[in-house]
């Protein structure tokens, strides 16, 4: 047994029986080639398992003299990341059976049975044909390597092996995308509901704006200009228990606000002293409303300009003070002390803000001022610019009770023509803010006699046709220059 055993080649020895300092581990299903044409196959009869010395040293001379690619058995490292499910535990004879040698044919078999699955829709396959000039060991060794793709020492962080289809984590790349796909479908869910919910509540803000105008058939039937047109009236009517002992109005704030298709918004004041002709009686503008009703008034300010009024809108005096304390005050500014018994004006020199009645109070004094009805104008378009640029602001744009609160005083001191509807209100207030801002125009129309004096109207103001023309031609349609206008301005 000694002198049998001494010739045996380390292949034919089972690993078991290797020292452990050149023990080489077999792939597993790999098939031990003899090392001569004349050795018998393993397993083929009963004196397999033990050579003769003839054999032994044919098959040693064999080995020094084959290829090592063919002879040499590659070394095998188990793949620690991979785990199949469902795995059981195995047999002692199980276990045994896989340390005997195997058949070609069941090595083909069992090859055949680990070729790598390909992914659907792949069309990569790894072929285990040989090349040209490669014996079947390379062919074992080449497959092999292939089912094992490259390994990290720690089991993770390696890309899987090619033909599974499989991303990163193992699993198939089509779950990761059926993954995000939820995520798109919840965002565009949630953006749909927004965008219902937006519409929703725009819809019910202008049915609710749009129910609470109080609209009356102010306008002409002249024919359309250039640009958009307001015509901006303040009027002294009283309202609550001052309407039953002050009857009637007089308007006495008349703004014209332009805003033209392109150029810069304009806010012209017209005295309300104002000398006019309706119907062959001659009056000061501010009596034509009461006295001929609010289309003739409509109708005498058309003249004035040559421009189509589009939209009215006519402000109570006590609703003014109401719109500026539901905004918490107003920033205005006016260089001289008043103290004005007939306004109740209280004013020291300089800027402040101003609550409700005090801006009531600064927009109707004249007496006190030097500039007397002209210098009113004046400050009446500051207190509605400072109103315009406070409601615009975003500080009251994101405060719902504020914003609540401005446009319930608004809308309660206000009266429209029949066209006007939220979106033309909106856009009014944004022409008031840019009207009055640095880059605004602003100002009066001309005038050739502020004192003009007619037997049953009094000290009048003569205005002056053509230049009043000509101004509001060019703010129709933006050309003017950015500053102030008027007979006032060129003083």
């Amino acid at each position: 047994m000694s002198e049998g055993n001494s010739g045996v080649s380390p292949q034919d020895n089972p690993p078991s029986f290797i020292p452990s300092g050149t023990r080489k581990r077999r792939p597993s299903g790999q098939v031990p080639r003899p090392s001569a044409a004349g050795e018998a196959v393993p397993g083929a009869g009963p004196q397999a398992g033990v050579p003769s010395r003839r054999q032994t040293s044919a098959g040693a001379q064999g080995a020094q003299s084959m290829p090592a690619a063919q002879d040499v058995i590659p070394s095998f490292t188990p793949n620690s990341s991979r785990r199949v499910s469902g795995s059981t535990r195995r047999s002692a004879s199980e276990q045994d059976a896989r340390l005997q040698p195997v058949s070609p044919m069941q090595d083909a078999a069992s090859a055949a049975r680990r070729q790598p699955r390909r992914a659907a829709g792949s069309t990569h396959t790894i072929s285990n044909q040989p090349r040209p000039g490669e014996g079947a060991g390379a062919q074992s060794m080449f497959a092999s390597a292939q089912r094992q793709g490259p390994q990290s020492p720690y089991g993770y962080g390696m890309p899987a092996a090619q033909g599974g289809g499989r991303g990163m984590s193992g699993r198939p790349a089509a779950t990761a995308m059926r993954r995000k796909r939820p995520v798109g479908r919840i965002v565009a869910s949630v953006l749909a509901a927004l965008l219902v919910v937006i519409m929703l509540v725009t819809f019910g803000l202008w049915n609710w704006v749009d129910g609470h105008l109080d609209k009356q058939p102010w306008l002409s039937d002249k024919a359309n200009t250039s640009g958009t047109s307001w015509l901006i009236l303040g009027s002294d009517q009283r309202t609550g228990e001052e309407a039953k002992t002050i009857t009637g109005f007089r308007t006495d704030t008349i703004l014209v606000l332009t805003k033209p298709n392109s150029g810069t918004r304009s806010l012209i004041s017209i005295p309300r002293d104002s000398l006019v002709q309706v119907n062959g009686t001659y009056m000061k503008i501010n009596a034509v409303a009461q006295l001929s009703g609010e289309k003739a008034l409509v109708q005498q300010v058309e003249t004035i300009t040559g421009q189509k009024i589009d939209h009215v809108a006519q402000i109570k005096f006590n609703g003014l003070k109401d719109v500026v304390d539901a905004l918490g005050g107003v920033d205005l500014c006016y260089d001289q002390t008043v103290n004005d018994a007939l306004s109740n004006l209280n004013w020291t020199a300089g800027c402040h803000t101003a609550d409700g009645a005090t801006a009531l109070a600064f927009s109707r004094m004249r007496y006190s001022d030097p500039k007397g009805d002209f210098g009113r104008a004046e400050r009446q378009r500051q207190v509605i610019g400072a109103i315009a640029k406070k409601a615009m602001s975003g500080k009251t744009l994101t405060n719902i009770p504020k914003l609540n609160k401005t446009l319930k005083a608004a809308l309660a001191s206000i009266t429209v023509d029949s066209k006007t509807n939220p979106y033309t209100l909106a856009q009014m207030v944004f022409a008031f803010r840019d009207a009055t801002s640095d880059n605004g125009i602003s100002g009066s129309v001309y005038w050739t006699n502020p004192g003009y004096n007619v037997s049953g109207v009094g000290s009048s103001v003569l205005l002056d046709d053509a230049k009043n023309l000509e101004l509001f031609r060019e703010l129709a349609s933006g050309s003017h220059k950015p500053g102030a206008v008027g007979t006032l301005a060129n003083q």
